[in-house]
């Protein structure tokens, strides 16, 4: 009996050591859903970081995404700014940093548009004309509209950034600072 008290002790001990030595598994990154609830969504463009950058955008689900279009000005000639889903519908700070990082609910590194890892809101950067105009015409795939899923874009902030992304460097890209900022407001 004295051997079995000594021995219940260190069985226990040695179980639970190993219990903690586990690796606890990674969270699963969240679901995507497929299908957008909304049906039209905007984004109005304001001027960041003493730009004067600015424009409207039209936002609707069309099939594996969201197709945006419109207009954006104020931009240098011949500028190639960066484009992006970033995750907070926020533009309150001065330089557009209230809207926090890229769009990324798949936990991935930053990578260029059509590569199989990157972040969801990851998009081609855009090229202005001779008089500093874009006409945006851009479908992000992957993404919703409306509906609440890990994937939704509705209620966050696209941005406009100085400098091309350069599709290499983590976290962002190289971008720049960013120059306009506009939220993703459903309409419809």
């Amino acid at each position: 009996m004295s051997s079995i008290r000594y021995l219940l002790p260190l069985s226990a001990a040695m179980l639970l050591g190993a219990c903690a030595s586990a690796p606890t598994p990674a969270p699963a990154p969240p679901a995507v859903a497929a299908v957008s609830t909304a049906q039209m969504a905007e984004a109005n463009l304001a001027p960041a970081s003493a730009s004067i950058v600015s424009g409207r955008l039209a936002l609707v689900p069309e099939a594996g995404g969201v197709h945006i279009t419109g207009m954006i000005g104020g931009l240098q000639p011949l500028q190639q700014p960066a484009f992006h889903v970033h995750e907070r519908g926020d533009c309150s700070a001065v330089d557009a940093s209230s809207a926090g990082n890229h769009f990324n609910p798949t936990q991935q590194p930053h990578g260029a548009p059509g590569s199989t890892g990157r972040h969801l809101g990851d998009m081609p950067n855009l090229r202005a004309d001779a008089q500093g105009r874009v006409n945006v015409d851009v479908h992000l795939p992957g993404v919703t509209l409306g509906g609440g899923a890990a994937n939704d874009i509705a209620g966050r902030a696209l941005i406009v950034h100085a400098q091309p992304d350069d599709y290499r460097s983590q976290p962002a890209g190289n971008a720049g600072v960013r120059i306009a900022c506009g939220i993703i407001r459903v309409t419809r």
